[in-house]
């Protein structure tokens, strides 16, 4: 239970989020829809104000967000944005944080998970999960996500009630810095499925069967997963509005599989040939394409 002298009247942690992009918004909403009041901040004021409108309390600063919280939830670009938020001119490290929290969704290297959390506990006291999420911006309007967490396990059970709001599991996986790490065993298995389904699809259009019926075809076999279902129908029919997730989201979490690969001397070859079809993608597509357009590099010219 949290101490009374920082929540609210009714005993339940005053919460924040920060970053209102394609997962932040939706997990906001759903904290909204739970009963619980939240407060807002954003970099760009536009998408402020939809969250507002739903019932959400607008703040002006990062350090005005955890002066007036208990939990922060976070959900930023990369491990800059997050420093920026954090150590930046009026970011959270610049108010009181004692027995307050950070719950960090944004998927960012391990390493840099760590050093962060320990700059943040030596500025202010304020404690640190990194909580990335899967699951895509379907599952953040739905509340089916799976988050998977590091941190210390007082402070995960502390903030589960708030996080089942937005999520379906929430798992402890050790100490700060593990649940990043889980975050890149998902992108391991998540780029090499989108590469490997968008290989078979186009199989499928160049050999003359209708790849709409795959998922279909294929359900209930060694071949069914969530991903065959979603992102086959929307390879087809070209469905990348809203993208699930970004081209240089996908490709900065392989490039950080990669690092650590390295630094722990892990063969990686699958998630290396994924990294580098990303990279093509990109150069292809665009850094802010859906990730599933990965399936247009095999279209044939004519």
């Amino acid at each position: 239970m949290a101490d009374a002298s920082r929540t609210n009247p009714q005993g339940i942690d005053r919460l924040s989020y920060l970053g209102l992009g394609l997962m932040g918004a939706p997990m906001t909403r759903r904290l909204l829809k739970a009963g619980y009041q939240v407060n807002v901040w954003n970099r760009s004021e536009g998408k402020v104000a939809p969250l507002v409108e739903a019932g959400a309390t607008r703040a002006t600063t990062p350090r005005e967000i955890l002066a007036s919280s208990d939990i922060v939830f976070m959900c930023v670009t990369d491990a800059a944005a997050v420093e920026e938020v954090i150590f930046g001119a009026e970011g959270l490290s610049t108010a009181a944080g004692a027995g307050k929290l950070v719950v960090d969704f944004s998927s960012i290297h391990p390493d840099a998970a760590r050093r962060l959390a320990m700059r943040l506990k030596d500025a202010n006291g304020t404690g640190w999960i990194d909580a990335p999420v899967s699951g895509g911006t379907k599952g953040a309007e739905e509340g089916t996500l799976a988050i998977m967490a590091g941190g210390d396990a007082a402070d995960i059970e502390r903030v589960r009630p708030y996080v089942l709001a937005m999520a379906r599991r929430f798992t402890h996986m050790g100490p700060t810095g593990a649940g990043q790490t889980t975050k890149l065993c998902n992108q391991v298995i998540v780029g090499c499925a989108m590469a490997v389904l968008a290989e078979a699809t186009r199989l499928a259009v160049n050999a003359g069967i209708d790849a709409n019926r795959l998922p279909e075809a294929l359900a209930g076999g060694f071949a069914d997963s969530i991903p065959l279902q979603l992102f086959v129908p929307r390879m087809v029919q070209g469905i990348h509005t809203p993208p699930l997730g970004h081209i240089a989201t996908m490709l900065k979490d392989l490039d950080t599989v990669a690092d650590v690969a390295q630094s722990t001397s892990t063969p990686v070859p699958m998630a290396s040939l994924a990294g580098q079809l990303f990279r093509l993608a990109k150069a292809a597509r665009g850094a802010d394409a859906d990730a599933l357009e990965i399936y247009k590099l095999s279209a044939a010219e004519h």
